[in-house]
């Protein structure tokens, strides 16, 4: 089965944050290695979204209605509607992300 993949405002606006960080630090040119991965992973969930754990930060707090998989060190945070995948969340995993998971996440339920 084939599952439908669409992004949020909120993460379209996570990658063009990465893009344009890696942009300012390196290149135009290799922003658009990491974009293009990330497109690829998220393009992917359309077969086996189910395949993705559970953010470890949601599963303390008791909800399970969220995934994750990885373009390392990014990860691609999820939820599986129906025969859709919603996109919510594009983050560095370098960094502390818990409150911005909270911040996020919990409005969407």
């Amino acid at each position: 089965m084939k599952y439908e993949v669409r992004i949020d405002n909120v993460a379209i606006g996570d990658l063009y944050a990465i893009y344009r960080y890696v942009a300012n630090y390196d290149s135009h040119g290799k922003a658009d290695y990491p974009l293009d991965n990330i497109q690829k992973a998220m393009l992917s969930l359309e077969t086996m979204p189910a395949r993705g754990n559970h953010p470890p930060e949601m599963q303390r707090w008791g909800i399970f209605d969220f995934r994750e998989i990885f373009f390392k060190p990014y990860r691609i945070i999820y939820e599986i509607r129906g025969k859709a995948v919603f996109i919510h969340a594009i983050l560095d995993g370098r960094r502390n992300c818990e409150d911005l998971l909270q911040q996020r996440l919990l409005r969407v339920l």
